[in-house]
């Protein structure tokens, strides 16, 4: 993949999180956690391991993006020479399982719209098993399921979903992916507009805690929060140091690492950001997450631990991808997991006392 990685959004729902493209392309995304096998594997190699393309069908004039306040919804207008489409891209929050929903809307004149779905889990290897039933799709490979609805005709297609629609000024098309395990029911996708109005509310509750007056740059100190608290494993606390592996230090270089681990000395310096925030039950909960996972001798503390506490992350190469812009070997897992850095026990210990001194009680158990 050659786009700038400026040219990315980041989407996330406190499990796991996807990438969107300027262009409208769903690049990348794990499922069903951070840590998880990416089901669209296309920033790390091409569009044949994993994507989801929604543009218009006509040449683009004009584009422009933007988050909606306070929030992790993305919206892309693109105009073209019939008139002007928005697609809104978001994962909603809290629900059970884990779902990306893409949302286009008319807003002036008729525009033509086509998508395309390549699912591709093992990080861009293996195409599922799938069957089309007009408006739904449902795969399976492996230990995964992944049902997608929409308001339009899905097409089948070799080994991807194809769909051609068009929208005027005021209508909307909605798409819905869910994940689930393979051997659990058929996992129920939520409805759109319902998720769009919940998560809404979601983001901009949380963030609203956040007293502008403890800054003179308010604005950017809330998105910091809200990406922050995107990359926060939410049922444990735990904060993973980046949502991707892989992408390089250097061009077309080897320092090409998984990120997508709770890093013990990175974590402790977000912990204080979000005390000097106010947010405290945050703060607590990576607390409590940390004395889990680093529970027994101190001789085996780790640099860095799973969302989940476990602390093996043996690490191997996805030879098949090209890498991000041909920066390879692509890694899964992270060999510095069994590294000695005895800075990370000041650092820590360091946080836990800054937690204490800023009103968080003691853990006592």
């Amino acid at each position: 993949m050659t786009r700038p990685l400026e040219d990315y959004a980041l989407l996330g729902d406190g499990r796991t999180a996807a990438l969107v493209s300027r262009d409208g392309s769903i690049d990348w995304l794990c499922w069903p956690r951070f840590d998880g096998d990416a089901c669209f594997a296309a920033l790390l190699g091409g569009p044949e391991n994993g994507c989801w393309t929604l543009s218009p069908a006509d040449t683009v004039i004009s584009h422009s993006r933007r988050y909606r306040d306070d929030t992790l919804i993305v919206e892309t207008d693109f105009e073209v020479s019939g008139g002007v489409a928005r697609v809104i891209d978001f994962m909603p929050v809290g629900g059970e399982p884990s779902s990306l929903v893409r949302i286009v809307v008319g807003l002036s004149g008729v525009v033509k719209m086509h998508s395309q779905l390549r699912l591709r889990f093992d990080y861009g290897a293996l195409v599922p098993l799938a069957v089309s039933t007009g408006d739904t799709v449902h795969a399976r490979v492996g230990q995964h399921q992944v049902v997608l609805r929409a308001e339009v005709h899905l097409m089948q297609k070799a080994d991807c979903v194809q769909v051609a629609f068009e929208v005027v000024s005021g209508s909307r098309v909605r798409f819905v992916m869910t994940h689930g395990e393979a051997d659990a029911p058929l996992p129920e996708t939520p409805d759109a507009e319902r998720a769009l109005v919940d998560t809404q509310h979601y983001w901009q509750d949380w963030i609203a805690r956040f007293d502008n007056r403890r800054t003179a740059w308010p604005a950017m100190a809330r998105r910091s929060l809200l990406t922050l608290h995107a990359l926060t494993f939410h049922s444990s606390g735990a904060i993973i140091a980046a949502p991707t592996t892989s992408l390089p230090e250097a061009r077309a270089g080897q320092l090409n690492w998984d990120y997508r681990y709770c890093w013990l000395r990175d974590t402790s310096f977000a912990v204080v950001a979000l005390l000097n925030a106010g947010f405290h039950d945050e703060a607590r909960a990576w607390r409590d997450w940390l004395l889990r996972a680093i529970a027994g001798s101190a001789e085996h503390i780790r640099v860095m631990y799973r969302v989940d506490g476990s602390r093996h992350l043996p690490e191997w190469t996805a030879d098949w991808l090209d890498g991000y812009r041909y920066a390879r070997p692509v890694r899964i897992g992270n060999a510095a997991a069994a590294q000695r850095q005895i800075d990370v026990l000041g650092e820590v210990l360091d946080s836990l006392d800054i937690a204490r001194r800023a009103g968080l009680p003691v853990e006592t158990k």
